[in-house]
């Protein structure tokens, strides 16, 4: 995608401006075996609910709910959906969006355990008037109060500032391709070197943002590019947590053309996905 603090629709959804880029997925149907050994702590997970509350699962599992709607693109909310299933944490997924049945609510996110903002079309502008001023006020409530936010390039614009829900203050987000060193110097879709635990590794992107560490106790960064600005990092956020990554690690085959995978050499990047998810949700 391409987005920007004021721009360009394109593919899979990015954003420029002030520097925010975007993009998105589609739904995948993909067995990981043993995908990630950083399953989260032992004892019944944040947002876990007896039966019959407003953020209850099936069997008392955790329940995620993934915004699809104007503020997303096509196939970035099923993509985004087809990650969080494949987590330990065996998450009850449902979509939430004004064009849902499931509503952006104070009531529908109580007990909720994970709230996800995939990528998404337009510019971060764009984006915010799409989500809506009381949708956002909503989520950052949940987030203050201990809810867990997890934004996938636009979403992760989306945690920033000016325009965005703040959630990364004092942190927030810039523009990868335009910065020193930076991999790629394109809105363009692309496959670029992270790195993962010191170990480099391909992604999916697509004018991707960098994120700006806050340096609030508890900060944890996950990923860099190859210039040392990060890519994914999980924080605190008031009595919730953030976790945000510019890169798509969500991103299935679909999304690659034959060029672009064998750039990717090692393939998938699901297990780098679930490792944020299980970070986020120790927090």
């Amino acid at each position: 995608m391409l987005l920007a603090k004021g721009l360009v629709t394109g593919l899979r959804g990015g954003a420029r401006a002030k520097g925010r880029g975007l993009w998105a997925s589609v739904a995948v149907t993909f067995a990981l075996t043993a995908v990630c050994a950083c399953s989260a702590s032992a004892g019944p997970p944040p947002g876990t609910t007896s039966p019959g509350s407003a953020g209850s699962g099936l069997a008392g599992r955790p329940v995620a709910l993934v915004y699809r709607g104007p503020a997303s693109c096509p196939g970035c909310s099923e993509a985004a959906a087809a990650l969080i299933r494949l987590s330990p944490l065996h998450f009850t997924v449902s979509y939430v969006g004004p064009g849902e049945k499931l509503k952006i609510t104070a009531a529908r996110l109580r007990g909720v355990a994970l709230y996800v903002q995939p990528g998404g079309d337009g510019s971060v502008r764009q984006g915010m008037t799409a989500l809506g001023p009381a949708a956002a006020a909503t989520i950052r409530s949940y987030v203050a109060a201990g809810g867990h936010y997890l934004g996938i390039c636009m979403g992760a614009y989306l945690a920033g500032s000016d325009p965005g829900m703040g959630l990364l203050a004092p942190g927030d987000t810039g523009e990868y391709d335009q910065t020193r060193g930076a991999s790629v110097r394109t809105a363009a879709q692309s496959v670029i070197p992270v790195i993962w635990n010191g170990t480099v590794g391909y992604q999916y992107a697509q004018d991707p943002p960098y994120i700006i560490p806050s340096g609030v106790r508890g900060e944890k960064v996950l990923a860099r590019f190859t210039n040392h600005l990060v890519d994914a990092l999980v924080r605190p956020y008031r009595r919730g947590a953030v976790g945000v990554v510019g890169t798509h690690p969500e991103a299935d085959r679909t999304w690659f053309t034959p060029a672009m995978w064998r750039t990717a050499k090692d393939g998938f990047s699901y297990p780098e996905g679930l490792q944020l998810i299980a970070a986020l949700m120790r927090i």
